[in-house]
């Protein structure tokens, strides 16, 4: 049996069969170890294969969640746009910015517990910690969202000095106004999820997306037609689908599995030693949103290069935010790995388990190059007829296609480092290779006679300069030194609480 796990993980001790839990996803919360990792005589190559096949364990329900979650609104812009042109615009414009604004808080903030929540569940005395840094998240992503609730409060005013149509900026704004209290629903929904994925337990959130993605079609279809709410319904519909999945999540954690972490709530203890989590929160969404935002620099370019030019790209984009979910599904399974490794001293095994999360990113990103390569001729008609279209999506797919082993790295290596708390660095990688040279350079090409393919020349540049320079950044860390800076951050972090604790039973009088 020992053979069936990887050399990092607890061995499972004998259970009865009642005390088994039908999702078979308890994890024991492992005690501080000693430094050196546990020796076994399981060869290296099945350590490796161990370790691979455990990611892939991993990262497949959290590539779904994120999959059905990109559905939501997806789903909401479908039916939406069935009511007018200048309605399915409104729609998918307004989604696209809260994906860069609202949205970016919850997938890149919650990157900090990504780091933190997966080393204080191996490495932290007190199982309860992982509760308060779900605690601490919340309060500190809720003050971010509270930025951007503030930004789409002006949005009319933003979409014109944009240069929007005016529809959209009189009918966006009202949109997003809507949209603003679902928008927290979806930042507590995200740090749930990452509050159970410290802990080991990946599905759940599939399974709540699994009755709220129906659930979401039918509200926006309920609100937008019979109801007679229209363009106004999609939001409000998105928004409650957002809460009922945050509130599952909470019911599912309550009931079957992930309590054993909650000790119940200290506002005190969560509102003290904020900044250490803000700032990896804000690292975390500029790693994160300097790719993002690059997608968007370019989606502008492509609509200035013509009406073909832009359908093509908004077929390419449509596809690709669907086949990006792997690579960030697969980091961030990366990321509480190597968090929950650290946490429990051990070096060696966080460093296979980063370089199997870049092999096994490798290999997906090939198989899904010789899919695209593949049907290239044939893919753009899956979205349009217009041969134009279909011809330009072909000339363009090879570059696509060399994009995904890329973005693949990026996707893991990324993961690796959020785990390791280092998001700063991926942050500068993004920032240097995308801002610094491949953008300027493919604008450059596409309007000197490259078109859409130079675009994405410069996509490809520098995707593969981030994915490269940071697998080398991980190749050459020192992870007891990474193991060292874990458990400080734990030690920093629990000397804070403590430290609020004391004050606060310092302002408690004593009983006469």
């Amino acid at each position: 049996m020992a053979d069936e796990y990887p050399s990092s993980m607890p061995t499972p001790e004998p259970e009865s069969p009642s005390s088994i839990p039908f999702n078979d996803e308890t994890t024991a919360l492992l005690p501080k170890a000693p430094l050196a990792d546990a020796q076994t005589n399981t060869p290296q190559y099945r350590q490796w294969l161990a370790e691979i096949w455990f990611l892939t364990k991993a990262a497949i329900p959290v590539i779904l969640a994120y999959t059905l979650q990109n559905s939501l609104q997806t789903l909401s812009v479908l039916i939406v746009g069935r009511l007018s042109p200048e309605a399915l615009a409104t729609a998918a414009f307004c989604y696209m910015f809260a994906m860069a604004t609202g949205w970016l808080i919850a997938m890149g903030g919650t990157t900090a517990l990504d780091t933190l929540a997966s080393t204080s569940f191996t490495g932290s005395q007190d199982k309860h910690d992982l509760g308060i840094l779900l605690q601490r998240g919340i309060i500190v992503l809720t003050a971010f969202y509270a930025v951007v609730a503030v930004i789409w409060g002006f949005s009319g005013p933003l979409f014109r000095a944009l240069g929007q149509e005016e529809f959209i900026c009189v009918e966006g704004s009202k949109f997003l106004h809507i949209l603003i209290p679902g928008g927290l629903g979806y930042v507590w929904f995200e740090s749930m999820k990452k509050y159970l994925q410290a802990q080991e337990i990946y599905r759940p959130g599939t399974y709540v997306l699994l009755i709220t993605s129906p659930l979401n079609a039918l509200l926006n279809y309920l609100f937008i037609y019979p109801l007679g709410l229209g363009l106004y319904g999609a939001p409000l519909a998105t928004g409650i689908s957002y809460w009922i999945s945050f509130l599952l999540l909470v019911a599912y954690a309550t009931f079957i599995h992930g309590h054993e972490c909650w000790g119940g709530f200290d506002f005190r203890r969560a509102a003290s030693n904020l900044w250490p989590f803000a700032r990896l929160a804000f690292l975390g969404v500029i790693h994160v949103g300097t790719e993002w935002w690059a997608f968007e620099i370019v989606a502008l370019a492509a609509g200035r290069l013509g009406t073909i030019t832009l359908a093509a790209q908004s077929v390419i984009m449509t596809a690709d935010q669907v086949i990006n979910t792997i690579p960030f599904g697969l980091g961030v399974a990366a990321s509480a790995r190597i968090g929950n490794l650290l946490g429990a001293r051990k070096p060696r095994d966080a460093a296979r388990a980063a370089h199997c999360a870049a092999i096994l990113s490798t290999i997906l990103g090939t198989v899904i190059l010789t899919i695209l390569m593949s049907t290239r001729n044939v893919f753009g008609r899956i979205f349009n007829d217009d041969d134009r279209v279909v011809q330009l999506v072909a000339d363009v797919m090879p570059f696509v296609a060399l994009f995904q082993i890329a973005d693949g790295l990026n996707g893991s290596c990324g993961g690796v480092l959020r785990g390791m708390g280092r998001q700063w660095i991926g942050a500068l990688v993004n920032l240097l290779s995308y801002y610094g040279g491949a953008l300027p350079a493919g604008i450059y090409l596409a309007f000197h006679g490259w078109g859409l393919q130079g675009l994405w020349v410069g996509q490809c540049v520098a995707l593969y300069l981030v994915g490269i320079l940071e697998w080398v950044i991980v190749g050459l860390s020192k992870w007891d030194k990474e193991v060292d800076r874990a458990l400080d951050r734990l030690d920093a972090d629990e000397a804070g609480d403590n430290y609020a604790s004391r004050i606060g039973e310092a302002t408690v009088p004593s009983e006469v």
